[in-house]
Order: structure tokens, then C-alpha cells, then sequence
């Protein structure tokens, strides 16, 4: 059977989401790099996979390919453990509040990070405008009261997909030098992720975006 493959780039706070979903499900990958930088996700052969061209993008052992690194985490957790799993359990409520956890993600800080990268990237700004920085921040703020009183930012008590999905996010946002010290309980929990499977993976990758990102700026996070 063929194994499990990922189309993968590091730098990519949302390729690095389902790499570390992977690492921490404990599952065989085979990783192929797709270089966004140099457009390699334009090329014929990976739109045929994927038409919207985005990584991360799997193919499965059985020729099943999906995309969206949350809808990986969780099509993985509950193919590989139909039984259930730590990082998205079967009872109801608790992965309802995973789920609005992962979308927090997806629909709020991830795009907030996203409107300052993207126009350095890509665009040639070279400023952050207070208003950007401003919501990210407010951003940080509400992941810190999801964090009062837990160790994990579903609560529970064990790690969760909404936990990898974050920590690709402030990965990021340490690394292109966002100040993370007004936030306790975000750093508490930042120092608890690095004893997750595939911490290092997603540090480096998040360190090479930071290193880029901050080539380019004039300004400070």
C-alpha cells in the first residue's frame, strides 16, 4: 500500500498545522516539498491534485486527497483511531469546542497575521499600520482568556488539534517578532508546546518565515 503523502512548505503557518497533526497522531508520511516562494504549486502536475494550488494538500494510502490543514487533522485522527483520539475525542461537546477553537484559527488570527505578511511578501510594504497590529493583538488577547484557567486552549486535559493549529499560528507570530510577553498565559502555554511531537519542525520552519518577513520590514510587530 502506498504510503500516506503530504505536500508540504515550511515556512507556511497552515502547511505546518498538518505536518504537526501527523507527527502527533504518529502516522508514516511521506513529505514533498512544494516551494510556494517559487511558485512550484502553479506547476500542472500539483493542480491536477489540488486546483486551488494550496498546501498542505495529502493523498492518501488509498488515493484519497484532501486539503485544509484542519479538515486534514481531523480526517486523520478519525480514519487512523475510530475509536476515538486525544487530539479530536468523540464526545460531542468537547470537539465542538475544538472545532471553534480550530475556526478562531482559520477565520481570525490566522488572517489577521496573514494581512501584514502577505503585502511584505508580495507587495513591497514595508510598514505595519497601527490598525493591523492593533487587531492582531486584540487576536492574542482572546486566545490568552482562552487560556485562563487551562493548559490547553480547549480545556480538557490533554492536548487537542486546536492546540497544533494555534501553535503553527504563534509560531509565526514570535518568530516575525511579535512581543508575546504581555500574554502569561499565552507563553506558558507556548513553553508547554515544545514537549510536542514535532515542535522543532514547525519552530524551524516558523523561524525561516520570521527571518524573511523581518528582512523586509522597516517596522516593528
Amino acid at each position: 500500500m502506498a504510503p500516506l503523502v503530504l505536500y508540504h512548505f515550511p515556512p507556511s503557518a497552515p502547511s505546518r498545522i498538518g505536518l504537526l497533526c501527523i507527527r502527533n497522531l504518529k502516522l508514516d508520511v511521506d513529505v514533498k516539498e512544494v516551494d510556494l516562494f517559487k511558485k512550484e504549486q502553479l506547476n500542472e502536475n500539483f493542480t491536477k491534485i489540488n486546483p486551488q494550488h494550496t498546501v498542505p494538500t495529502i493523498i492518501d494510502s488509498d488515493g484519497f486527497i484532501l486539503w485544509e490543514s484542519r479538515a486534514i487533522g481531523a480526517y486523520l485522527a478519525d480514519k487512523n483511531y475510530p475509536n476515538g483520539h486525544s487530539l479530536y475525542p468523540k464526545d460531542v461537546k468537547q470537539r465542538a469546542v475544538i472545532d471553534q477553537r480550530l475556526q478562531f484559527d482559520c477565520g481570525t488570527l490566522y488572517p489577521r497575521i496573514r494581512a501584514i505578511c502577505w503585502p511584505v511578501l508580495f507587495t513591497g510594504e514595508t510598514k505595519i499600520t497601527d490598525e493591523k497590529r492593533e487587531k492582531l493583538y486584540e487576536a492574542l488577547g482572546w486566545l490568552n482568556t482562552f487560556l485562563e484557567g487551562n493548559k490547553y486552549v480547549a480545556g480538557g486535559t490533554d492536548w487537542s488539534l486546536a492546540d497544533l493549529s494555534l501553535l503553527a499560528s504563534v509560531a509565526t507570530i514570535d518568530h516575525i517578532g511579535g512581543n508575546l510577553s504581555k500574554f502569561k498565559n499565552i507563553t506558558e502555554w507556548y513553553e508547554r508546546c515544545k514537549t510536542l511531537p514535532g515542535w522543532q519542525e514547525n519552530d524551524d520552519g516558523a523561524r525561516g518565515y520570521g527571518e524573511r518577513i523581518r528582512s523586509l520590514l522597516q517596522d516593528k510587530l
